[in-house]
């Protein structure tokens, strides 16, 4: 039998095949530094955004008022130095922005100081960032201080992330790794005046230090999470009851959840925090003006309605279901194809799914910054694995290379 031979290629065929041949074998020759050179890059323009374009969001506002709170006692003058530094530090449009919702909730807080100060106990118990800003805005002005925190947070959280792939061997999946960022609006965190970003940085690098056995490094940066955002202690409590009940030593984010649990107790009662359920009906139910004694009776309706609320709106509006998914996704592929993460990333990979989904249950809002802390270790965790699984899927295709001689007969 004879076969047709294959039609003659053209010369735009073969230089096309050509160059993505080039490309290809370049690419596997340089994954590594173009990975890490395009991963630098995108964290560099973050920063950059962040510092001149940020989000000017109210929260701005109680976050300026407690950190100077100490050197402005008088309620009324803690709150025009708030709203001073604000109108100074944001173009015209964006403070009355801030300050203008036609008799709404931004209007009365412009004019009313002793219900604006009621509300700075949900803010003051943000106790690392207030201390940061305080101590920063002696050298630069409040509004400043907070982008710069900002811009700080996102270099530390890209410089960790990049050690941690690095770590891996798995600088070559550092593109993917921007891309998992871009999905869970690491750009929108580093834009907004809040702690948020900062709690991440800190948290990713207790993560890293964990999983390289730095006990000590894990327990300071773990605790400073969470003295950035209190609500941290969640993660640290799921974290912990795994790390027991599967008798893994871990010493020092055992120490860290131990330091935070006192510490929440202590934060808590100083910064006279209104408690949960006030809490959560002003960030989920409805903006109460003063928050001096408020206390509704708790309503498991109300709280059911809002869990169904909230979570409509995380899967519909914003991105932190989708990229826990996608996560979880990862972790099935790598499993399946025999390449599983060891006991110790297994536990962690683990706290970080329960502890996203026990915070949404503990505290119903669907903003994705709330959990971004938890959305990017997973996959730094996956990058052995799925490196490993690169490796094996290259030798196996090498090796069914085969050269297969026509029959002339």
């Amino acid at each position: 039998m004879r076969t047709r031979s294959p039609a003659p290629k053209n010369l735009l065929d073969r230089l096309t095949e050509a160059g993505l041949a080039w490309g290809e074998g370049t690419y596997a020759r340089l994954a590594a530094p173009i990975g890490t050179a395009a991963f630098a890059l995108y964290i560099l323009l973050t920063a950059v955004m962040a510092w001149f374009m940020p989000d000017a969001n109210w929260d701005m506002l109680p976050y300026i008022a407690i950190a100077e709170e100490g050197s402005y006692p008088d309620v009324q003058a803690l709150h025009d130095y708030a709203y001073s530094m604000v109108k100074a530090g944001v173009s015209a449009d964006e403070y009355k922005t801030l300050t203008d919702d036609s008799g709404g909730f931004r209007s009365h807080m412009a004019a009313n100081a002793a219900d604006f100060h009621s509300l700075l106990g949900m803010y003051r118990i943000k106790f690392l960032y207030a201390e940061i800003l305080s101590t920063m805005s002696s050298v630069m002005s409040p509004v400043e201080a907070m982008r710069m925190v900002s811009v700080l947070s996102v270099l530390l959280f890209g410089t960790i992330a990049l050690l941690w792939l690095r770590s891996e061997g798995a600088l070559a999946l550092a593109p993917v790794a921007g891309a998992v960022l871009i999905m869970a609006d690491f750009g929108d965190a580093a834009r907004a005046a809040t702690p948020d970003l900062l709690c991440s940085a800190l948290f990713l690098g207790g993560l890293f230090a964990y999983m390289r056995g730095r006990e000590v490094a894990t327990a300071i940066l773990l605790f400073l999470a969470f003295m950035a955002r209190p609500d941290n202690i969640v993660f640290l409590a799921v974290f912990a009851v795994l790390l027991v009940a599967f008798r893994q030593k871990a010493g020092g984010a055992l120490a860290g959840f131990a330091a935070s649990l006192v510490a929440y107790f202590a934060i808590s009662h100083w910064a006279q925090h209104p408690g949960w359920w006030p809490h959560l009906w002003f960030s989920s139910i409805e903006q109460h003006y003063n928050m001096d004694g408020f206390d509704p009776p708790f309503s498991a309706v109300a709280y059911l309605r809002t869990f169904a609320v909230s979570m409509a709106r995380a899967v519909s509006l914003n991105s932190w279901v989708g990229v826990s998914v996608l996560a979880l996704a990862g972790w099935f592929a790598a499993s399946r194809a025999g390449f599983q993460l060891d006991r110790r990333a297994g536990i962690l990979f683990a706290a970080l799914v329960l502890g996203a989904l026990a915070k949404f249950t503990v505290f119903p809002i669907h903003d994705t910054r709330i959990y971004f802390p938890n959305l990017i270790p997973p996959f730094l965790l996956l990058a052995g694995p799925f490196m490993a699984l690169w490796a094996s899927a290259s030798i196996k295709g090498r090796r069914a290379v085969q050269v297969v001689p026509g029959d002339k007969s």
